[in-house]
């Protein structure tokens, strides 16, 4: 499927003629991430798809080496006329899946009706525990994918170790499998630790991006339910505290904290995640 000028890999599931639900990804992850909630979605009528994000194998690496969650809003609104979305399309988003839908609804309120976003809150809402010591530790991949080592330090024993300590005691071994076929090649490995780069350079942003940027550091329209693991190794649940992440979404939106499960939460617990979002996504 072209969208946004790139050729996006997709999984999918549910009637065509369904209300459209996207379902992003994030880092070290990939489409593969949704295998439990698609179905289920589906299951309620849903047309449900999963994308690769940009320069995740199937999908293209972007040419304009545009990898600031912008860009990644774009695609989703993009990806929403692609399949035909109308006004009745929902967004879910994990990780850096979460930045793209805060910007894309907030962007582009008309496309979408709800939201869902797991395991990062609007960055206003987690600024100050982010730089809590022990959030400092965590996040140490964030300043090593800021240096030229990167590219030589993620391989799979690397990924391994970090979906350990960040869902721990889940057994990763099939997601490891799927990005790891997603990053084989180095264009693809430094396209996702691109994400990273841009973060915190804004030297690396593209111009043309610049609206869904701004709208995704703003609060939206549509309503939102957050879900956060209360054993998260990636970010710590004290930067996820409901009532500062509900002061920085929209109006009817809903935090909860999911006890018994880590960062990867859908993976973790889906029974549980599942009937979280699809009790949320009824009319």
């Amino acid at each position: 499927m072209t969208a946004n000028g790139l050729e996006f890999g997709y999984l999918a599931a549910g009637p065509e003629d369904g209300p459209l639900a996207l379902c992003l990804h994030g880092f070290p992850d990939s489409a593969h991430t949704w295998r439990h909630l698609l179905p289920e979605l589906a299951a309620a009528g849903y047309r449900a798809v999963a994308p690769f994000m940009r320069g995740y194998a199937p999908t293209a690496v972007p040419a304009d080496g545009a990898y600031q969650s912008g860009a990644l809003a774009a695609d989703a609104n993009a990806l929403h006329e692609a399949f035909g979305g109308g006004p009745d399309a929902v967004l879910v988003g994990h990780d850096w899946g979460a930045f793209a839908v805060y910007g894309a609804a907030a962007h582009a309120p008309g496309r979408w009706r709800k939201a869902v976003t797991l395991a990062v809150p609007p960055i206003a809402a987690m600024m100050g525990a982010f730089f809590d010591y022990e959030q400092l530790r965590r996040s140490f991949y964030i300043f090593l994918f800021q240096t030229p080592l990167a590219e030589l330090a993620v391989n799979r024993a690397f990924v391994e170790r970090l979906w350990a300590d960040w869902s721990p005691g889940y057994d990763a071994a099939e997601d490891v499998d799927h990005v790891m076929a997603c990053l084989s090649m180095p264009e693809n490995l430094a396209a996702a630790i691109g994400y990273y780069r841009t973060m915190l350079d804004p030297s690396r942003l593209v111009a043309r991006y610049a609206a869904e940027q701004a709208a995704g550091e703003r609060t939206g329209e549509r309503p939102v339910l957050y879900l956060h693991g209360a054993d998260d190794g990636c970010l710590g649940v004290a930067a996820a505290d409901p009532d500062a992440v509900l002061a920085q979404l929209p109006a009817g939106s809903r935090a909860e904290i999911v006890e018994g499960a880590g960062h990867f939460l859908q993976l973790e617990r889906p029974d549980a995640v599942n009937a979280r979002v699809l009790d949320w996504l009824k009319d």
